[in-house]
């Protein structure tokens, strides 16, 4: 896993993103902030703008206004690899696999931004170390797999590239809840050994837990903002998302 650091400041900063779907505006003065070495959540309701966030982010969609730097250098207009290759990778929601693929293609599809091919073989071994239960399955159809085991394919695929930086979105959907916490137990190893993280999730309390600063994305807008420790403690974010009413 790669966590070099190259400039000061944060490792991904959102600046007053304006983000248009025709005449429909999802995004006003969009501003987040993702340190280096942090967990980072973005909580917010359906059609709140979330999923937009993160296809700008991987260059899926452009903002009609404002700058979104990685390392301090501007990614807009960049293609999705080009992206992956400044060292941002995805678990996108629903894990979205190659279901007739074996596990093992899939992990592998990963690393296609790469060309050195030893380093590709020893990253899939330490996947293997990571995610033991895989190891298991290499041979195994990919769509075969329980949502946990899909989920930790989706992890160790994104983990190929040797990413600074992992965008999840929605990482424990669907799961029973043994495999939440792994899942969970996870992110907090993988964030531990240097990547960033930005991760949307609806299950708010338990984003909140391992998360170091979040956000709460109501209708476009950045409503709140903070270390997580803090907003899981503040009573618009319980009546909200810990049960209750929306934000005010």
């Amino acid at each position: 896993m790669n966590a070099t650091a190259h400039s000061a400041g944060p490792l991904l900063r959102l600046s007053s993103i304006n983000t248009f779907y025709g005449q429909a505006q999802v995004h006003f003065d969009l501003s987040i902030d993702v340190q280096r070495g942090h967990i980072v959540c973005l909580l917010g309701g359906n059609a709140s703008g979330k999923s937009t966030t993160m296809k700008i982010i991987l260059g899926l969609v452009r903002p009609r206004s404002g700058e979104l730097t990685f390392d301090g250098a501007s990614t807009l207009g960049l293609t999705t690899p080009q992206i992956v290759r400044r060292g941002i990778a995805s678990v996108p929601e629903a894990r979205r696999l190659f279901a007739d693929m074996s596990v093992r293609e899939n992990i592998l599809m990963g690393a296609f931004v790469r060309n050195d091919s030893a380093e590709v073989a020893n990253d899939l071994e330490r996947m293997l170390a990571l995610f033991p239960k895989l190891g298991q399955r290499l041979s195994q159809r990919a769509g075969s797999l329980s949502g946990g085991e899909q989920q930790m394919v989706a992890m160790a695929r994104a983990l190929m590239s040797r990413p600074r930086m992992i965008v999840m979105d929605e990482p424990t959907m669907g799961l029973s809840p043994l495999f939440v916490d792994r899942v969970l137990d996870l992110i907090r190893t993988i964030n531990k050994e240097g990547v960033s993280i930005f991760m949307v999730e609806q299950n708010a309390s338990l984003a909140l837990e391992i998360a170091h600063e979040a956000y709460v994305l109501q209708t476009g807008r950045i409503v709140l903002s903070g270390s997580a420790r803090a907003l899981k403690d503040d009573p618009r974010v319980r009546d909200a998302y810990l049960g209750g009413a929306e934000v005010a």
